[in-house]
């Protein structure tokens, strides 16, 4: 039965009723919002009295017992007035009309009379049937309080789940920004063993794939750096091995026996391990190893979650360890390729001082579409070595391809190569049967030398810019040949011209990448022939290596950090007379472009050039 007083408060204010233990109708002020002491009724003409502090906001009561979470309603007395069903299996003692400070926990009851004297009561946390509970409370009329109760507990698992997975993150996020720091295989191995004993293990193994009866490993300490071991062993000792090294999912810590570890694979002083997992690696296509982690006897075993962290490590690892191999591999087939396209360093051949200079069209790149090639004189030659300089259409690795191809053919023409157009008849018609589309333009020159110092040159152009001739006296002539390009046109036609050397004087074979390079003031201007031919000039008498640095360098400095095409320049030079080591036998193979030069001569004319520049 509803109580005069309360049905009082209803009529006045729209509010909802809610059940309540006071024995007195609330007062006027307290009607509107406030909340103090009871005190008698006063007369309607007098104001209530004035307050020194702001009042504490209050909340209307809401029934409790529909309410899923544990809630609880005591009032300024620190009795029970309502309990949900949830709050009574957290507390049983407290019934309605039950003292807290004799049936709920002595931080529940405190938190409470706390509450009761202070405006602004915080949130209390204690044990509570086992568990860490937090209980907010809400302050209503007549200074009772509503008692929410939550479970901490969960808050704080998921606070360590998010701090796991956190660190999680970041020990993968650490993992790959290093190993994708580096293309080398070593060093990769070894960050991946470094990482995991500080992370995962308090020992860590990474095993590279087997050769032999031979095992490569890098084996990591949690305070130490990783150490490479190389041993001898069969992988079916270390159980679960042969699985991970074959890519199979990996076997579960739990069902490896420590006991069972070999010895070559425990670090020195580690003893019987308490737990050891291994995982694969996973590469591109194969595996590229395994990681094996260790923990010490008497430590924790691996946990699944431990476990499902070790396979993301092991694929980044076995990514980045992969990535590296492959490279290491296409960079060693690089380096083989490349070195049977370079062009051959050049000495004196028969008496005839050689000198080469080369220079791709991006810095990156050591091989292009020029090329030159010196072949000594032999078998049916008739005292002649083979010179040839070319030039294939385009740049780059395509391009080198072809100029490799195209000096495998040439060489293999060397029986003919004392007659021109038969060679370049061959060549084209090779060309012509391949796949490649592109074309070329070649000098070929047969050079002998002579009892009285000098050279005969042989000179053919087949769609090249013709050769120039460098006198003692600094004239330079240009050789009277041309034809057409090869592996383009069913025949090839060209005209060969005969050029005599005097000693000191050179032949200077070159390619259009010195010509056509722009650049200068403005950028934009072309070297030109002209300048060529002035650069040529400056250079009389001096030997064939300092020649093709000169034009060189003087193309370099033209073009300076624009782009330019592929450039190739070749000097062939009868030497001064009185020169030392005058034959090929007596300057070696291994002889400089300049060798049985006059020292003197040399520097005086270089001295000479470079003031000329």
């Amino acid at each position: 039965m509803t109580r005069p007083a309360e049905r009082t408060e209803v009529t006045t204010h729209p509010e909802p009723a809610h059940p309540s233990t006071d024995r007195t109708p609330a007062p006027a002020h307290q009607r509107v919002g406030r909340t103090s002491t009871p005190t008698p009724a006063a007369p309607t003409h007098t104001p209530p009295a004035p307050r020194t502090t702001a009042p504490a906001r209050t909340a209307p009561r809401t029934p409790l017992r529909h309410i899923p979470p544990p809630a609880l309603r005591a009032g300024p007395d620190g009795l029970v007035r309502e309990i949900n069903e949830a709050a009574a299996l957290l507390l049983p003692r407290s019934v309605l009309g039950s003292p807290l400070a004799e049936t709920a926990p002595d931080w529940f009851a405190d938190a409470h009379t706390r509450a009761v004297r202070e405006d602004l009561p915080g949130v209390a946390r204690g044990a509570l049937d086992g568990r860490t509970f937090e209980a907010s409370p809400v302050r209503h009329r007549g200074g009772e309080f509503t008692w929410w109760l939550r479970d901490a507990g969960d808050e704080e698992r998921l606070r360590v789940a998010l701090r796991a997975e956190q660190a999680r993150n970041a020990l993968l996020e650490e993992a790959s920004t290093e190993l994708l720091s580096s293309l080398n295989a070593d060093r990769a191995l070894s960050i991946t063993a470094r990482l995991a004993s500080r992370h995962l293990a308090d020992a860590a193994l990474v095993i590279a794939p087997w050769r032999g009866r031979r095992v490569e490993l890098v084996m990591a300490l949690a305070d130490g750096e990783p150490r490479r071991r190389l041993v001898r062993a069969e992988p079916g000792e270390m159980p679960g091995l042969v699985e991970a090294l074959q890519g199979f999912p990996p076997v579960p810590s739990r069902w490896l026996d420590p006991a069972q570890f070999p010895s070559w694979g425990l670090p020195e002083g580690f003893g019987t391990p308490a737990s050891v997992l291994v995982t694969p690696m996973p590469g591109h296509g194969v595996p590229a190893g395994a990681l094996v982690l260790l923990r010490k006897a008497g430590g924790p075993t691996f946990g699944e979650d431990e476990e499902s962290l070790a396979r993301l490590f092991a694929l980044r690892a076995g990514t980045a360890v992969s990535a590296a191999l492959l490279y290491a591999e296409q960079a060693a087939l690089t380096k083989t390729l490349t070195r049977e396209l370079l062009p051959p360093p050049l000495h004196r051949v028969d008496g005839i001082d050689l000198a080469g200079g080369y220079r791709a069209s991006a810095d990156r790149e050591r091989v292009g579409g020029d090329f030159y090639d010196v072949h000594p004189a032999g078998e049916g030659t008739d005292g002649e070595c083979f010179v040839v300089l070319g030039d294939v259409c385009g740049k780059g690795l395509e391009a080198a391809i072809l100029t490799g191809k195209i000096r495998n053919t040439l060489h293999a023409l060397l029986p003919l190569a004392t007659d021109h157009q038969r060679a370049l008849a061959l060549l084209n018609a090779a060309l012509l049967t391949s796949h490649h589309t592109r074309f070329a333009t070649l000098v070929l020159a047969s050079a002998r030398a002579e009892a009285d110092g000098g050279v005969r040159l042989r000179l053919t152009s087949a769609g090249h810019p013709p050769p120039l001739v460098v006198r003692v006296d600094g004239t330079v002539e240009r050789a009277e040949t041309q034809g057409t390009l090869v592996g383009v046109l069913p025949e090839v036609r060209a005209t060969t011209d005969t050029v005599r050397l005097a000693p000191g004087e050179t032949c200077l074979l070159y390619t259009d990448g010195i010509t056509e390079a722009k650049g200068g003031p403005l950028g934009e201007t072309m070297f030109g022939e002209d300048r060529l031919s002035r650069a040529a000039g400056e250079c009389a008498g001096m030997p064939a290596g300092a020649i093709v640095e000169r034009v060189r360098m003087l193309a370099a400095q033209w073009v300076g950090t624009g782009r330019h095409d592929d450039m190739a320049v070749v000097a062939i030079t009868a030497p001064k007379r009185g020169a030392a080591a005058g034959t090929a036998a007596e300057a070696g193979p291994g002889a400089g472009a300049t060798a049985g030069v006059d020292t003197e001569a040399y520097v005086e004319a270089e001295a000479d050039g470079a003031g000329a520049g």
